[in-house]
């Protein structure tokens, strides 16, 4: 195909020239420069020519190079944010922490009038005492940082006193045991690594009197 006579204008895809039609790749000329192919409204044949097809590569690849910035730009976070996840985490651990704290004063005020030994029933006293402050604490904490905190679950109905199995002891205490376990897992974890610094305080300050009701109830286990 001639092309012989036929301008072809910067608004059209450069691509549209068959790179073997044009000939193999030549020098840019000395006195070519970027400014003068962007300044520059129209190309003739001859023109190209002598430009070759070494013209027309840096071109494609100037325009392939803009469309990936535009595209990098679109999904880059806005103004150097954060990703999304962290904050998300400190939310998480509000939430888990304060059903877990109620989920252990609950059961702990169920079986005190169930409870035969006199140190378990002390155990669980200090259970919901220190859960209930602690759970104060994290709720207002929370409040500050405009976080949810989730609301109180549905009450249940204890068993009538003296009612309890001959093992009940037993089960309440390796109950307590698995709870507080999973409960100083997550303390730790956020008091390592959460995003927020009050949260890490929060989580540092509480976390001894959880590990220390592990230990009492260990102890206690039979």
């Amino acid at each position: 195909m001639s092309i012989a006579g036929v301008g072809l204008r910067c608004g059209a895809p450069v691509w549209a020239v068959s790179l073997a039609t044009i000939g193999p790749a030549q020098p840019i000329p000395a006195d070519v420069t970027p400014a003068d192919l962007n300044n520059s409204t129209e190309l003739t044949a001859a023109e190209m020519s002598a430009a070759g097809s070494s013209t027309l590569v840096p071109l494609m690849a100037a325009d392939m190079q803009a469309r990936a910035d535009a595209m990098a730009t679109v999904d880059a976070p806005a103004n150097g944010a954060a990703p999304i996840g962290k904050p998300l985490d400190d939310m998480q651990f509000v939430k888990q922490a304060t059903e877990s704290g109620r989920k252990e004063i609950r059961a702990a005020q169920e079986a005190m009038p169930q409870l035969k030994d006199p140190d378990l029933k002390h155990v669980a006293e200090m259970l919901v005492n220190d859960h209930g402050g602690a759970n104060e604490r994290l709720g207002k904490l929370a409040e500050t940082k405009g976080w949810p905190v989730p609301g109180p679950a549905a009450p249940t109905s204890a068993p009538p006193s003296g009612t309890a199995s001959s093992d009940f002891d037993a089960k309440f205490t390796a109950e307590m045991i698995a709870g507080h376990e999973r409960s100083v897992a997550l303390y730790r974890a956020q008091a390592a690594g959460g995003e927020d610094k009050d949260l890490r305080k929060y989580a540092k300050d509480t976390l001894p009197t959880i590990e220390k009701h592990l230990a009492e109830l260990r102890r206690l286990q039979k």
